[in-house]
């Protein structure tokens, strides 16, 4: 083997390595893409060549290894807390005032908070070893081969430190939209927003799916190690975000420091400004003290620093026009408004559509088509109308009614003041509450007839191959591959997913049908209450009522249902055709009995069917909401809406660490 190979290796690596810096770190590129892919092709041929020379820090191992089966645990050596949020600026000035009573003339970083997913990177010896997320703070996912397709993310440093990094890893809006244009284009389900679609990302088991992602990321803090070979200290926040820069790391953009209050202020005004033109989200600023030792005085909370807080910045709203109001007929006979809206930016996706609810919210709020109306994304991913300005109306527009007949079968409707001001069809034969029953029926929650989707379903209506729900336990494949999008092996496979589903249990059967007001949960009190379908068929509404939790209203839903002749046909052909009408499995345990968990975030080694799964065998329920009923809410990585809302209502909120314990007792 020459030297001359492996000067010549060294030196692609090291141009490489140059280029990827200057084209994501920098945004300043020095050549094209073609000569990049060139010379990043050169590399690998001569690395194919000449194995005996492969190193672990290549830029070309930034991509590659087989699929994981599930992620590993890392213990995080320094604790990644979360921030105390602020909402107000009375709130960011209580929190200044605190701080300056411990800390003489304290100067703060203040800094965008990056609307993405926290992550720690260990280097030992200048190499890039370890990535994890957060987790709970104490314990998160080695997700190392999924950020070393982060290209902003240096896989070796220029000089040879150990230390470990914390920072924000998020999808570029420009990529975002890409990646739900290519996702709208296969029929897929689009991401809500930027933050959900990097934490999903990163979350792949496969690494290649995370790279064709294009993840980004912003270095945010020193965590531990040395960052100087000499041993220095760093005295503040600031120096180390400097020596990580010149380290080679994405740090971030649009920081400043500041001593008063009116100063952190202004620069929250200009951050929130700015949103709208940056590349990336961000929810909030960050403000905390700039001085290290200061931070060590001022110390720590349990699960927050004291010296730190996160200013949240309001949903973003906006004005655009309401073009019209449509109207879908849900399974259950609701007609329920959606606006139609001249298309507009918020919170990092383009809405068109927003829930109007019903006739009584659009009665209150008085919209009419045509109007200028104000739009918010609910919890940043529910677009909805927040506000009409009649003062902008042109002349005069009468006010909105809802339809007098069902958009899709053209009978009567009527307004159900008992069901929250809804407006109902009672057609029971209504196309578009078969179509929708069905979906439902065969949805991953209730019967997971994997394959079943809106298309399907409405191609085996339209061409009568079935009339409700107990009939595709009777299609066969030679029935179905002739149909638009089908063939013979996507209708092997429907049919084999159906086969699947006769064995999914009664809890799921329940929820399957479809009864008003009966979710997983009570679907679940009923399968263990009553073991069979067939006596389910006969509860009375004393019965249901003496279930905990088990309203009348939801009493009468369940004896309403089964009173109905097509109901009572469609339970008793699902009997025949053989489904498994008891319970798939007992608890296994009652030590949670009588406590009800909410899941919300990324749990560091749990995925939420799994921890629901172990809490249901331990007795306990899982709800979807959280209300003053909520015993614990559970909460893991980038949690959300029903995180602020356990806060509110002061309900208790647990890490995975704590429910595992709790399991385990």
């Amino acid at each position: 083997m020459s030297e001359t190979v492996r000067e010549t290796i060294e030196k692609l690596r090291a141009k490489i390595l140059y280029h990827a810096k200057k084209y994501y770190v920098e945004d300043a590129p020095e050549i094209s893409d073609y000569d990049y892919d060139m010379m990043y092709a050169e590399l690998l041929r001569l690395e194919a060549e000449h194995p005996e020379l492969d190193d672990p820090a290549s830029p070309t191992h930034r991509v590659g290894g087989k699929p994981l089966e599930k992620f590993g645990k890392v213990t995080h050596a320094v604790q990644m807390n979360s921030l105390s949020d602020v909402f107000s600026f009375d709130e960011l000035e209580e929190f200044l005032d605190r701080v300056g009573e411990i800390i003489e003339k304290p100067l703060y970083s203040v800094e965008p908070k990056i609307d993405g997913l926290s992550v720690s990177l260990r280097y030992e010896n200048g190499v890039f070893v370890q990535g994890a997320t957060r987790g709970d703070g104490f314990v998160g996912e080695d997700v190392t081969q999924n950020l070393k397709t982060v290209f902003s993310i240096p896989m070796k440093l220029p000089e040879p430190l150990s230390l470990t990094v914390r920072g924000e890893v998020y999808m570029p809006r420009a990529n975002f939209e890409r990646l739900n244009a290519a996702r709208e284009a296969g029929g897929q389900s689009l991401f809500a927003n930027p933050r959900n679609a990097a934490a999903g990302s990163l979350r792949q088991l496969d690494p290649k799916v995370t790279a064709e992602r294009r993840l980004d990321i912003f270095v945010f803090n020193f965590q531990e190690g040395a960052l100087w070979t000499d041993g220095r200290t760093p005295a503040s926040h600031t120096e180390t975000l400097n020596r990580l820069a010149a380290l080679g790391f994405h740090t971030l953009e649009n920081t400043t420091t500041a001593t008063a209050a009116g100063e952190i202020e202004n620069q929250i005004d200009k951050l929130g400004n700015l949103r709208e033109s940056l590349s990336y989200d961000i929810d909030g600023v960050v403000i905390k003290l700039d001085s290290l030792a200061d931070r060590r005085i001022v110390g720590e909370g349990t699960n927050t620093p004291k010296w730190a807080v996160a200013y949240k910045f309001p949903p973003e709203q906006k004005q655009t026009k309401l073009e019209d109001i449509s109207i879908a007929v849900g399974r259950t006979g609701v007609l329920t408004p959606t606006a139609v809206l001249a298309p507009v930016r918020l919170a990092g996706t383009t809405v068109s559509r927003a829930t109007l609810h019903n006739a009584e919210f659009i009665r209150e709020k008085d919209i009419r088509i045509g109007d200028v109306v104000t739009v918010q994304k609910a919890g940043d991913i529910i677009p909805e109308v927040v506000r009409s300005h009649p003062e902008l109306r042109a002349g005069n527009v009468p006010p909105y009614r809802m339809p007098e007949r069902c958009p899709s079968c053209g009978e009567p409707v009527f307004y159900d003041e008992d069901e929250g001001a809804a407006t109902r069809c009672t057609n029971s034969k209504c196309p578009a509450q078969l179509s929708r029953g069905i979906e439902h029926f065969a949805s991953k929650d209730a019967m997971d007839i994997d394959g079943m989707g809106p298309q399907v379903v409405e191609a085996l209506l339209a061409n009568h191959l079935i009339v409700d729900a107990a009939d595709l336990y009777r299609l066969r494949a030679e029935q179905i591959a002739d149909l638009e999008r089908m063939g013979e092996k996507s209708a092997a496979n429907l049919i084999g997913a159906i086969e699947r589903s006769r064995s999914a249990g009664l809890e799921r059967l329940i929820y399957a049908l479809g009864i008003r007001n009966v979710g997983e949960v009570a679907a679940a009190q009923l399968a263990q209450h009553f073991g069979t379908l067939e006596a389910c068929m006969k509860a009375t509404k004393e019965e249901l009522c003496s279930l905990s939790d088990f309203g009348e209203v939801t009493a009468d839903c369940v004896v309403n249902f089964f009173s109905h002749p097509q109901n009572i046909d469609l339970c008793e052909r699902l009997i025949a055709a053989e489904l498994l009408t008891t319970p798939v499995k007992l608890p296994q345990s009652d030590h949670l009995a009588g406590k009800t968990f909410v899941l919300t975030g990324t749990l560091p080694t749990l995925t939420r069917d799994e921890a629901s799964e172990r809490i249901k065998n331990a007795g306990g329920k899982v709800s979807g909401s959280v209300s003053a009923k909520t015993t614990y809410v559970v909460a893991g990585d980038a949690a959300g809406s029903k995180l602020t809302k356990a806060r509110a209502l002061n309900v208790p909120v647990i890490d995975e660490e704590e429910l595992l314990r709790m399991l385990e007792s």
